[in-house]
This record gives C-alpha cells, sequence and structure tokens, in this order.
C-alpha cells in the first residue's frame, strides 16, 4: 500500500521543471518576442493614427456647418463640441 511520502519526490532529486502547452503554442525565442511587440505596437500605432485621422475629418466636417462669425476663425476641438451643443440646444 503506497503511502503519500512514496508517491512524492524525494529531497535528493531536483524538482523539475515542466511547462505546459496549450493547444499550438509553441515556445517562443527572445528574438521572436521581440520582434512579435514590435509589430504588435506598429499595428496599435496604426490604429491609434487612423482613429485619430477620423475624429479630425468629422470635427472639420462639423466645423464646416456650424455658423462661425470671422471664417478664418478655426475652433478647438473642445471649443467645436461645445459650439456644437449650443448652437443644437437654442435651435430646439
Amino acid at each position: 500500500m503506497p503511502t503519500e511520502a512514496a508517491n512524492s519526490p524525494s529531497a535528493a532529486e531536483p524538482p523539475r521543471e515542466r511547462r505546459r502547452r496549450r493547444g499550438r503554442a509553441r515556445a517562443r525565442t527572445e528574438a521572436l518576442l521581440h520582434s512579435l511587440k514590435r509589430s504588435r505596437r506598429v499595428k496599435a500605432n496604426d490604429r491609434e493614427r487612423n482613429r485619430m485621422h477620423h475624429l479630425n475629418a468629422a470635427l472639420d466636417e462639423l466645423r464646416s456647418v456650424l455658423p462661425t462669425f470671422p471664417d478664418d476663425t478655426k475652433l478647438t476641438k473642445i471649443e467645436t463640441l461645445r459650439f456644437a451643443y449650443n448652437y443644437i440646444w437654442a435651435l430646439s
């Protein structure tokens, strides 16, 4: 009848470090991890740049329909949003 002590590794043996991989994941080298992180960062920067371009284009469109007194004055982002809010409120 085996006891729990018999099933546990003895103190003389160093514990084995085994990493279990799930699914199809592969062990990655430092260089591969570095290039993956870099490519993810580049993609994230691209997404952020596109997001800001779309936001700025939308704000430019909004500025074009808002009545402003001096046409050469460009409203800031927050001024545009506040002016649009107040303009809609005044119209209703």
